[in-house]
Formats: C-alpha cells, sequence, structure tokens
C-alpha cells in the first residue's frame, strides 16, 4: 500500500475539517468511556477522541476518479474504490490513503487486545473513519465492524429496538433509563450499585420512546 509522509496527513485533516465545519456536523458533547477492562482503547499511540469532522467527506470540489493516481505506484481497486469522492482537489490521494489505513490499523490493534473496545470506538467514532476503511481496506475486520453496526453509543436514543443490551464498559458509574411516550419511566438500571468487573445489561420494554443512558460508553444485544 502507498504510503506518505506525516506532514501530508496533518494537511489532510485540517483539510477535511474545514469542509466538514460547513455541514453542521454532530457535536452532542457526550464523551464516551472505553471498556475498563482495556487499559488504552487503541494500542497505536494517538488520543481516541471522538472527532465527527474527520468521518465527513468533503464538500468542496474533489478529484474525479480517472485522477486518482499515486505519484509513484499504484493504487489496487478497493483503494480506489475507498478514495473515490473523498480526495479534496490539489490534494495527493495517498494522503488520504493514508487515513484510511491508520484507521484500519487502529482498528486491527485494538481488537487485537480487546474486542468490545474496538467495537465500541466504531460505535462512538473514536476511530474516525473506520467504516469506510474496513469495508475497503482491511475486510479482515468485518466482524467488528458488524458488531458496531447492531450497537450504539450512550446518550439519548430514540424508538430503541426493544431487547437485551450489554454495555461495552465496566465502569460502576454506568446508569440507564427507559420512557414511553407519555414520560414515564418504563424501566431503569442498574438495579444495584455495580461492582468493578460487572456485566452491565440493559432491556428495553416494548414501546420505549428514549432509551437515556450515561457512563455506558456502547451499547450492543447482548
Amino acid at each position: 500500500m502507498y504510503r506518505r509522509s506525516a506532514a501530508a496527513a496533518v494537511l489532510l485533516t485540517a483539510a477535511l475539517t474545514l469542509t466538514a465545519c460547513s455541514s453542521g456536523g454532530d457535536d452532542s458533547g457526550v464523551k464516551a468511556k472505553p471498556p475498563a477492562s482495556s487499559a488504552a482503547p487503541d494500542p497505536a499511540d494517538t488520543p481516541a477522541v471522538a472527532d465527527p469532522a474527520a468521518d465527513a467527506k468533503p464538500t468542496g470540489p474533489v478529484l474525479p476518479d480517472a485522477k486518482l493516481t499515486p505519484k509513484t505506484g499504484s493504487f489496487t481497486e478497493q483503494e480506489k474504490k475507498y478514495l473515490s469522492g473523498r480526495v479534496p482537489e490539489k490534494m495527493d490521494p495517498a494522503a488520504v490513503l493514508q487515513t484510511g489505513q491508520e484507521a484500519c490499523q487502529r482498528v486491527a490493534r485494538t481488537a487485537k487486545r480487546d474486542k468490545d473496545a474496538a467495537t465500541g470506538a466504531v460505535i462512538t467514532g473514536e476511530i474516525p473513519g473506520a467504516k469506510d476503511a474496513i469495508t475497503h481496506l482491511c475486510p479482515d475486520q468485518k466482524p467488528v465492524l458488524a458488531a458496531a453496526e447492531k450497537g450504539f453509543a450512550e446518550g439519548p436514543r430514540k424508538s430503541p429496538a426493544a431487547g437485551t443490551y450489554r454495555a461495552l464498559t465496566q465502569a460502576t458509574n454506568c446508569t440507564w433509563e427507559a420512557k414511553g411516550k407519555d414520560g414515564n419511566v418504563l424501566a431503569s438500571g442498574p438495579e444495584a450499585p455495580l461492582k468493578a468487573g460487572d456485566k452491565i445489561t440493559a432491556t428495553i420494554p416494548a414501546g420505549t420512546a428514549e432509551f437515556n443512558s450515561s457512563g455506558c460508553y456502547a451499547w450492543i444485544p447482548a
């Protein structure tokens, strides 16, 4: 795979951030916490901070697919699919590809230590661009993506599917509440104070209009 310098990656991040600012990205202010069983959700030496702007494709002019060629070497078909519609004009496609490769590396390294942490990082956006990167550049990580696509991050969630879910954390401050359309509490938890290492589950009743949780990081079906 073609790699460029870290300087090119920095330029790319700045460019995508500027273009994404005009798209009104969601910034809920929720700061999720990774599974307590992981000393670090991302073994790569980069901070795991959700950045919605880094997930956004450019809103301005992009390079046409016919011009997606590196200065030396060549891209694979999957790399070209990843780059399609993602490279701002006058940006080196290889620098854009590097961000996807780095997302793959972070997912793989995290999953090797803790699959729950990797799944949660994809759900919460702590590994920006992971979905497209996995789809095109590291399909061996599709089990992590498949698990993430069934889950959701902590915070308010409207009309959730009924069922039992497991929190991807062992934090003892995780709390949750399910409310009906009239605002009445249908269920809440935990039923007893949590102890370190406890498995945290929540059963969302049928008819729940909003499920809200705090300190729970992310949820997947139990």
